[in-house]
């Protein structure tokens, strides 16, 4: 994971907390959604099926 291209969530502040990364182009390949802690870049990955990635997105959008 340390060569995908991360993107942090435009729901993260600006002030240094609350920051969620994901690889959409990891996803795009895999059909799997890395997930990280923006502030822990080297700290664990969470690994989430597209589908589900894709329904709680939609629910915290709402």
């Amino acid at each position: 994971m340390s060569d995908a291209e991360w993107v942090k969530s435009s729901y993260s502040n600006g002030d240094g907390g609350g920051c969620v990364e994901w690889a959409p182009g990891v996803a795009a390949v895999t059909g799997i959604v890395p997930v990280r802690d923006s502030k822990v870049v080297d700290g664990p990955v969470l690994s989430v099926p597209s589908d589900a990635w894709d329904a709680l997105i939609r629910y915290v959008a709402v």
